[in-house]
């Protein structure tokens, strides 16, 4: 892997998976390139499995909401 991640655009798509690792979880995300979005806003995914971003209407679903 090189010395600099490969970013993933901001809102390019309206539905995102991540897991418990990925927590606490904001969007954008850290992965996201930020010039072109919005304010960062963290979501609350741990109790419901799912969020919506507020902002930008993303969804994230918690792939292994079930595991404690």
């Amino acid at each position: 892997m090189s010395s600099q991640q490969e970013r993933i655009q901001a809102n390019a798509e309206d539905h995102y998976e991540v897991t418990r690792e990925q927590l606490p979880l904001s969007c954008p995300t850290p992965g996201m390139t930020l010039w072109n979005s919005h304010p960062r806003v963290y979501l609350p995914i741990e109790t419901t499995g799912s969020a919506t971003c507020p902002y930008c209407g993303a969804t994230f679903t918690l792939t292994d909401a079930n595991q404690s």
